[in-house]
């Protein structure tokens, strides 16, 4: 099918419509959103002489709802300019205009006579061949086009997202009885490459892949808290990050969500999935009932597994519910001697082994909880799906997982995942079996770079279908490792492009980190034709390894921490001036030395959810290594004609004095730290590594030399420092600032302005780096300034001193 989606419908401005709605205006979609007409006045309206006529009035719920989306926390949003790409309306003056739109989307109450008069309505107005999809989360899909023309049916399905839609990368495509095959091809092709998204292909089944082995998970949970006597905090502590899932685990997470949502679907699951072998664990145990009688529903109500209070001191707590007595209860330390083997265990797949095995509560319950998973989840197949992988593509987009029940299967062992089933008393589903008899020992094997996955009709290793658009470091590092060293690996990534992935904790930069980016451009300079810095892990990097910074400052060891800082900036600079192009490819947080790096590669390939900034002042520095002197460049690289310069130098000096940190890729270009018609942004962060080696290969195609230094960068010398000066005598006056604050904001102050000189002067690049790294190296010999490191490493939130 080919099919250009310019613009969207969504019907439904619920939570939901509204952040579908945000996403597609992320990707550049116009949209238009519809929603219904309030029969009655509200008392503002009132107050203004407002009728039911009035536009205002029939647009309020639309756009009420919009508002309170676009202001919401974390932003469904890019950038809020993007907003105006989203036109609103309601179903009564607007819907003849669903006519010009390429996609409709269904967002509306979940009840099936709703949608039923919903679809009839869009029917009237609805172009042939366009696309029709319902956002739904478990009505059956067969159930909603009935009645409905063959042409609708045949464009119409389930596409649903999960909440919410910029962050979750699942998108469940769910096909009708007469659903074209060239339809869900296409959406599946259109949400990974264009959404951004984790596109699945489920069966028209009760919640279908995500919620169904999601919720079972959490019911699970649910019922074995009281078998195993455990508290909240307890539970929560073993389902978090120690096995590679978020930091809300489980009950936290279900106060986000809202237990009335999780008790909705748990109960249509249980009404229809009667010949489900664990049907009797979705019936919800005694102490879910009271918090629905109560209506403590989480956040939404200000209370559910965790409540917010205060003190007798006006001091927030956090309280917990004890599920024994059904109180709220002052919050209690979670520690077990099997979470202190896998303290040592950096990868989160490495430490299942050791989990499994441990010999207190904390073993018994992943036996338990693991044994449960893999019995129920080997027994969806082929009710849900008919491949394994999907359900594990599934549970890490849809629910934040790192990896899948058959990965986790895997790194336990499938002997040892059978005896964790058979200590349940449950039994697999038979293929398990048949699959053990016939010599296959893993779900999973990785060969010339793809991973396969075991087909059970075949009763073979099948290629996953989808990956030639990737490039999946876990599968080449071993086989195309061209250097290694404790906290980098170098891959030839084919074609010439050579990538550096860091593998120190979070992606720190420390020694070895440097010493592996001048060997990885030492041999993309002598063999190669480009380099990509990059990796697949959580974050790019969270800056420069302050621990070792603190240490060398502490210990006096000041030349030794000049050097440090000197081999950080010509590491930097000869990312600038290599003989080769060289690509940063940030996510996630890419903070402080993540930012520098980036900002002296030849381009940045971001994915749209990267968080990036110059944080040194967290710490009490100004960024050292080139970030300060890198943001001078660019000041003066703006100065235009008849510009106020001072007031362009000081957007940038307040960028880094205040610490932004970009919520997304878009809104660093506003930052001055990506720049518009050379970087660019990956929507979908699986791409972004053979997106960026693409562009490695094609600017060392297109002739790529090496740049000439900078000589005729222009500083404003006493100028700019006179006023940035008078600024921060004022911040510190009005108590904005401390006198911490001000010392380094005017070391900052004088490296951007290029020190006290008379005059505008033009200088060389090395001119600026030597005033910031005096800058910064005197900064390390201020008490205050190592409070604010040694606070920041034990607690990890900065210090205002």
């Amino acid at each position: 099918m080919n099919k250009h989606i310019k613009k969207v419908a969504v019907i439904g401005s619920g939570i939901m419509g509204s952040g579908i709605a945000c996403h597609f205006a992320n990707i550049g979609v116009e949209v238009l959103l519809l929603d219904i007409v309030p029969r009655e006045l509200n008392d503002k309206e009132i107050a203004k002489g407002l009728t039911l006529e009035d536009k205002a009035v029939r647009n309020r719920l639309v756009n009420d709802s919009l508002a309170m989306a676009l202001k919401s926390k974390p932003s469904p949003i890019y950038h809020q300019k993007f907003a105006n790409r989203i036109t609103t309306g309601n179903l009564e003056d607007d819907i003849s205009k669903i006519a010009e739109v390429d996609w409709i989307i269904e967002v509306v109450v979940e009840r099936l006579d709703i949608k039923k008069k919903v679809f009839e309505n869009l029917e009237k107005y609805r172009t042939k061949g366009t696309l029709i999809t319902s956002n739904t989360s478990g009505i059956p899909i067969k159930f909603m086009s009935e009645g409905r023309s063959e042409d609708f049916q045949k464009h119409f399905c389930g596409t649903h997202f999960f909440n919410p839609a910029r962050y979750l990368k699942l998108f469940e495509i769910i096909p009708g009885p007469k659903t074209a095959p060239e339809v869900l091809d296409f959406l599946n092709g259109y949400g990974e490459q264009f959404l951004g998204k984790t596109s699945v292909v489920a069966k028209d089944t009760p919640a279908f892949i995500g919620n169904r082995i999601g919720i079972f998970s959490i019911q699970s949970l649910f019922h074995m808290v009281k078998d195993l006597n455990m508290t909240v905090e307890e539970v929560d502590k073993l389902t978090g990050p120690v096995i590679g899932r978020p930091k809300s685990a489980t009950f936290r997470t279900v106060d986000v969500v809202g237990l009335d949502t999780l008790v909705h679907v748990a109960n249509g699951i249980y009404e229809n999935c009667k010949d489900d072998e664990r049907i009797e664990l979705f019936k919800l145990p005694s102490f879910i009932d009271t918090m629905m009688d109560n209506k403590w529903l989480g956040s939404k109500t200000g209370q559910g597994f965790y409540k917010k209070s205060k003190d007798k001191d006006g001091k927030t707590e956090i309280l917990t519910l004890d599920l024994d007595t059904m109180d709220y209860r002052s919050k209690k330390s979670a520690k077990f001697d099997t979470l202190e083997l896998t303290k040592t265990v950096d990868k989160v797949i490495d430490r299942f082994t050791v989990l499994v095995n441990g010999k207190d509560k904390a073993g018994e319950f992943y036996r338990k909880s693991f044994g449960q998973l893999f019995a129920y989840v080997s027994h969806r197949i082929p009710e849900i799906t008919d491949e394994l992988y999907k359900i594990d593509d599934a549970m890490k987009a849809g629910f934040g997982w790192e990896h899948g029940p058959f990965q986790i299967w895997d790194a336990i062992g499938l002997e040892k995942g059978l005896e964790l089933v058979k200590a349940e008393g449950l039994q697999v589903a038979d293929w398990v079996n048949e699959m053990k008899s016939a010599g296959t020992s893993t779900f999973y094997t990785v060969k010339d770079g793809a991973t396969f996955y075991y087909d059970i009709p075949k009763k073979s290793m099948e290629k996953v279908p989808g990956q030639d658009a990737f490039i999946i470091l876990d599968n080449i590092r071993k086989s195309n490792e061209v250097f290694k060293n404790k906290e980098v690996v170098i891959e030839d990534l084919g074609d010439g492009i050579l990538n550096i992935e860091f593998q120190s904790k979070m992606n720190t930069i420390g020694a070895d980190v440097l010493i592996g980016l001048n060997k990885a451009i030492d041999l993309a300079e002598k063999d190669f034709q480009g380099l990509v810095v990059g990796n697949q892990g959580a974050n790019f990097s969270v800056g420069a390894n302050i621990g070792m910074i603190f240490m060398m400052a502490v210990e006096q060891e000041y030349d030794e921490l000049n050097h440090s800082i000197k081999m950080f900036q010509d590491t930097m600079m000869r990312m600038r001036y290599s003989a080769i192009p060289t690509i940063s490819a940030p996510h996630g947080m890419c903070l402080g030395g993540g930012c520098e790096l980036s900002l002296h590669a030849d381009k940045v390939v971001a994915a749209a959810e990267t968080y990036i900034g110059l944080v040194e002042f967290g710490v009490g520095v100004i960024p050292g290594g080139g970030g300060s002197k890198e943001f001078a460049v660019r000041a003066q690289d703006t100065f235009k004609k008849n510009d106020v310069e001072l007031n362009v130098l000081q957007e940038y000096f307040l960028t880094i004095g205040m610490a932004k940190v970009s919520t997304s890729a878009h809104e660093a270009y506003d930052l001055g730290i990506l720049q518009h018609g050379k970087d660019i942004v990956v929507i979908n962060k699986d791409r972004q590594i053979a997106t960026a080696k693409a562009h490695a290969k094609l600017m060392a195609e297109a002739g790529y030399t090496q740049p000439p230094k900078r000589k005729d960068i222009k500083v404003l010398g006493k100028q700019a420092l006179g006023m940035f000066l008078v600024g921060t005598d004022a911040m510190e006056a009005s108590h904005y600032i401390s006198e911490h604050d001000k010392k380094i904001a005017n070391k900052l102050a004088y490296v951007m302005a290029g020190g006290d000189l008379s005059e505008p002067t033009l200088v060389n690049e090395q001119y600026l780096l030597d005033l910031e790294r005096e800058a910064f190296l005197s900064l390390c010999t201020e008490r205050k300034t190592l409070e604010r490191i040694q606070h920041m490493l034990k607690t990890g939130k900065p210090l205002r001193n």
